[in-house]
């Protein structure tokens, strides 16, 4: 009996431990299957119940908080498998410019006429700023020199009178990154308009206010920089907004600008949601404008947007025609840039190109009162468009030339004289400088080897005439069809024998422009580095009353600073192996 009973009792225990091992299978089984019932409901989930990444970061630290607090598990139970890590998505960058490669060396002798079209835009230098702010050097194709430089304020001569809106000056020095070679430097100045004379303005704001605006950088700093606009307004202004998401409409119609109330509480009331049906808000804008058109006063749509349009018409071509069309209506067009990451810099700058508008970065609410407030004159009330420059090198005087910047903005020689041609305006105060490398005759700092089946006489420079270049400009009055023009010999006279003794603003402008070829890691710099540009603009800084030049010494110390690597191409792939 006692045999037989041991022998039971191993058999019956042997038997529930077989029993338990098979529950326990099923209750696995069971998690499995949930697991995977779950999974396949989160993927037939509609993409709005999609965690944003905000809420992803919140539940990564909760999850954190939680590991850190429970107790350890029991031996006597089943411990869960630990979940596996969240990943956490990867900002995606996805900004986009212009690709435009810096301008070759031309040889008098071949190519002696170099023309371009004048540019007021300053966006170029604020997208490089917030680059370098946020510890990263910019892209290439970010970096316009001719924005950059423009950027800046000089004290160029102004017109005797407003018969013509500015005069040029020009002045030829040593240039600072290579001593074989000179800069002709030109620079206008237009006449600025007090607050006083302002013609009647007739706005529209087309605000962009689709989800990928939802950014503290983005819509919140766009109705920030609109109330600063509203506050500059008269009684006799009018203001409009278009709105734009996923569909456009209008949330304010013409209302005059002493009711700054109401015009300030439909700001305030803006919030960010859907896709970005841009196309359609500037239609609608661009009918309003012609609806309450003001003849012989400012009639322009302010478009404030990432430029990341991606419902209705998305072709870059059919917006610029539709813009290009609409600018003969006489409504011109400013486009204010906001954000970094989805940022459609290229797309902007073609708009306000064909708009005969301006184009600005805003990254921060200063750089919204120089543009909005300080600049209002500027980026508001056109003096002169149309603005073309023109000039013809000496062949007996200049060997090699280049363009330094408005690599997109260049014209061709027979487009000077076609009044069809359209080509940047120029606003109440807007300073424009361009500057050339030059080559003198003679000169050791050329690239080009002479050409074996031409004549090898060395050209001998002559002082019969004195003259290095010859200057030529048109511009059209505001309310005229026809071009007017300007010419200017540029000479000896007009030479700076010394770098040293130019005046701060050459050397100032010659000192950003070495910083914008650096950051392009354009091939003409020899020795020229951050450091002897940060010397040359601290020497040049005058009279900074708001700080910006001096803000300008530590952007370029800090680009200094940072890693001398490639940066990302701005579709995801990195620098070449």
């Amino acid at each position: 009996m006692t045999t037989i009973s041991r022998v039971s009792f191993r058999e019956s225990l042997t038997t529930s431990a077989a029993i338990a091992a098979l529950l326990v299978g099923v209750l696995l089984l069971a998690g499995c299957d949930q697991r995977v019932s779950e999974g396949e409901t989160d993927a037939k989930a509609p993409e709005k119940n999609k965690l944003s990444p905000r809420e992803i970061k919140d539940d990564t630290d909760q999850l954190s908080t939680d590991a850190a607090t429970a107790p350890e598990p029991s031996m006597r139970g089943f411990a869960s498998a630990p979940p596996p890590p969240l990943m956490l998505p990867q900002p995606e960058v996805r900004d986009k410019f212009p690709d435009a490669k810096p301008n070759p060396v031309k040889l008098v002798a071949e190519e002696p006429v170099s023309t371009f079209s004048a540019d007021v835009d300053t966006a170029s230098y604020t997208v490089v700023r917030k680059f370098l702010n946020d510890g990263a050097l910019p892209p290439a194709d970010a970096v316009r020199i001719e924005e950059m430089v423009n950027y800046f304020d000089y004290s160029y001569p102004l017109p005797d009178n407003r018969a013509q809106p500015f005069r040029p000056s020009v002045a030829v020095y040593q240039t600072p990154w290579n001593p074989d070679t000179q800069i002709v430097h030109i620079g206008i100045k237009g006449f600025d308009i007090q607050r006083s004379e302002r013609p009647t303005a007739n706005l529209v704001f087309l605000l962009d206010v689709s989800g990928s605006m939802d950014e503290p950088n983005k819509l919140p700093l766009v109705k920030k920089a609109m109330r600063m606009l509203v506050n500059e307004l008269d009684a006799k202004d009018r203001v409009s907004i278009v709105v734009y998401a996923g569909a456009a409409g209008v949330v304010l119609e013409p209302t005059p600008g002493s009711e700054k109330g109401k015009i300030l509480a439909a700001i305030d009331d803006l919030t960010p949601g859907g896709s970005t049906a841009g196309a359609e808000g500037i239609r609608q804008a661009y009918q309003l404008a012609r609806s309450g058109f003001v003849k012989d006063g400012v009639n322009r749509v302010i478009l404030a947007t990432d430029g990341d349009f991606n419902v209705g018409i998305t072709d870059p071509n059919q917006l610029e025609d539709f813009v290009a069309r609409e600018r003969e209506s006489g409504v011109t067009l400013t486009c204010l840039g906001f954000g970094i990451g989805n940022y459609n810099d290229a797309l902007m700058q073609k708009l306000a190109q064909k708009g005969n508008g301006n184009a600005a970065y805003i990254d921060t609410i200063n750089e919204a009162r120089k543009v909005l407030v300080e600049q209002i004159g500027g980026t508001l009330f056109t003096i002169a468009k149309d603005v073309k420059f023109q000039i013809e090198f000496n062949p007996s005087r200049v060997s090699e030339y280049r363009l330094v910047g408005y690599e997109t903005r260049l014209l061709n020689r027979e487009d000077f004289n076609n009044d069809k041609v359209d080509a940047g305006d120029i606003g109440a105060g807007h300073a424009v400088t361009a500057l050339y490398e030059i080559v003198p005759a003679g000169s050791n700092g050329h690239l080009m080897d002479p050409l074996r089946y031409q004549s090898k006489t060395p050209v001998v420079p002559t002082s019969s005439t004195g003259e290095i270049a010859f200057l030529r400009m048109r511009y059209k009055l505001q309310a005229e069809s026809q071009s007017r023009l300007i010419e200017r010999p540029v000479t000896d006279r007009d030479k700076v024998e010394d770098v040293r003794g130019a005046g701060e603003d050459l050397r100032f402008a010659a000192a950003v422009a070495g910083f914008g070829q650096l950051l392009r890691n354009d091939p003409y710099m020899k020795n020229f580095g951050y450091k002897d540009v940060a010397e040359l603009a601290n020497g040049a800084k005058g009279r900074d009353p708001f700080g910006y030049r001096s803000e300008f010494v530590q952007l370029v110390k800090l680009a200094q600073a940072l890693p001398s690597i490639p940066a990302l191409e701005q579709d995801g792939q990195g620098g070449p192996d």
